[in-house]
């Protein structure tokens, strides 16, 4: 497990984000990032034991409106403490929050987990 502060995790994450491409980024509407701690039990249940939980996207994929925006932003949960523990490096860390973040944007954009594994992001 490495040591990177609160702080500094949260603009590893801004950095992350800010280097996606400018299509992804104008794609994104009402959607709110966080960084957590860890996921909630609620969100663990949702992988079924399955590996650690390194993000969650929640909301209703862009792919899946009908028409309107919605009420409240989707979010996308970045969890720290389980990327930090699965990681041995900084450069390790950096590389697994931007893999986890646009993991959870491809979600966003409507994509797969086998749409995403294609792509190098599952």
């Amino acid at each position: 497990m490495i040591n990177i502060t609160n702080r500094e995790f949260v603009r590893l994450v801004r950095r992350a984000y800010r280097a996606m491409p400018d299509h992804v980024l104008r794609a994104l509407d009402n959607v709110d990032v966080v960084v957590e701690e860890w996921p909630g039990p609620e969100d663990e249940e949702l992988i079924n034991g399955e590996g650690t939980l390194f993000g969650l996207y929640q909301g209703v994929p862009m792919t899946e409106r009908e028409g309107g925006d919605p009420m409240l932003p989707d979010r996308i949960a970045i969890y720290r403490q389980p990327i930090l523990r699965s990681c041995s490096s900084r450069t390790e860390a950096e590389h697994e929050i931007k893999v986890t973040l646009w993991h959870e944007i491809g979600h966003y954009l409507g994509m797969s987990e086998d749409d995403l594994h294609r792509l190098g992001y599952g």
